[in-house]
């Protein structure tokens, strides 16, 4: 098991950045693929961006992403710290939601879906002011 908290979250005004931290325990963190979602009530959980398990690579090589996030996010891992980060810059309102890190095994790298994903955080709210 692997137990996953974000933290980072916030008020921001648009063209703002946020940066969050998702803190993982338990069970190898360097042996998991990585992903963030975001979910606005009464929608369905949308993929942001996923990291593949190592951070030795660069992250053009390890990491992929939502084409609405695509250039203004970025997402990174420092395994040594067990903890994963999206950098969000220039955001927007359609942005705001509650964004949720999570963990699978490492042959869901590449997945955009969430049911693929097997350990979830409880979430952290972003809100972009317009």
């Amino acid at each position: 098991q692997v137990q996953l908290v974000e933290s980072g979250g916030g008020l921001v005004q648009a063209g703002g950045s946020l940066r969050l931290s998702c803190a993982a325990s338990g069970r190898s963190f360097s042996l998991f693929a990585m992903a963030w979602f975001r979910q606005v009530p009464g929608k369905e959980r949308e993929f942001v961006a996923g990291i593949s398990r190592s951070s030795l690579y660069s992250l053009s090589d390890n990491s992929y992403y939502a084409d609405s996030v695509k250039g203004r996010f970025t997402i990174s891992r420092d395994n040594d710290k067990n903890t994963m980060f999206l950098q969000m810059n220039n955001l927007k309102f359609c942005d705001t939601a509650g964004y949720f890190c999570s963990a699978g095994p490492r042959s869901v790298y590449g997945s955009r879906g969430p049911e693929d994903f097997s350990h979830w955080g409880q979430g952290a709210q972003v809100t972009v002011s317009s």
